[in-house]
């Protein structure tokens, strides 16, 4: 059977539980046409690019779908009567990606990147040049002269 990623977002008002059940309801529609989710990932709220539906925010999630092309178009169908879809897209792909998907790992390197600055502070800025003492220093070593 052919593979497919499917990406939707729904609305910014329901919880993450709703979201869930949103999951559950395309992947039942899924199961019951003889396919199979074997990964799904919610990459949480994000803030849009532009607004949708007077929407500024949506909960972003990930399926990985191995599953007949009817049960793609009815799975999308689904999503389209569903008030609480923004938006969905559907690709197929030759193979699922292993792990984390991108959105995943670009996530964590945030958190460290974030944490990294957290534990170090405040530094102050580099200079490109010597410490202003010690080029006085060096100036009375020459004997002022700097021509």
């Amino acid at each position: 059977m052919p593979n497919y990623e499917s990406v939707f977002i729904a609305r910014q008002d329901i919880t993450a539980a709703q979201v869930e059940g949103l999951v559950e309801t395309f992947e039942k529609v899924i199961m019951d046409a003889g396919g199979s989710v074997p990964k799904k990932e919610s990459w949480g709220l994000r803030t849009l690019a532009y607004k949708i539906k007077k929407n500024r925010k949506g909960h972003y999630t990930l399926m990985n779908i191995d599953a007949p092309a009817d049960a793609i178009h009815e799975m999308e169908r689904q999503m389209r009567i569903n008030e609480d879809v923004l938006r969905y897209i559907t690709l197929r792909v030759d193979e699922f990606e292993e792990g984390p998907s991108v959105m995943m790992r670009s996530r964590d390197r945030d958190d460290r990147s974030r944490r990294s600055r957290d534990d170090h502070g405040d530094r102050e800025p580099r200079r490109d040049g010597p410490p202003k003492e010690a080029t006085a220093e060096s100036e009375e070593q020459n004997g002022g002269d700097n021509a």
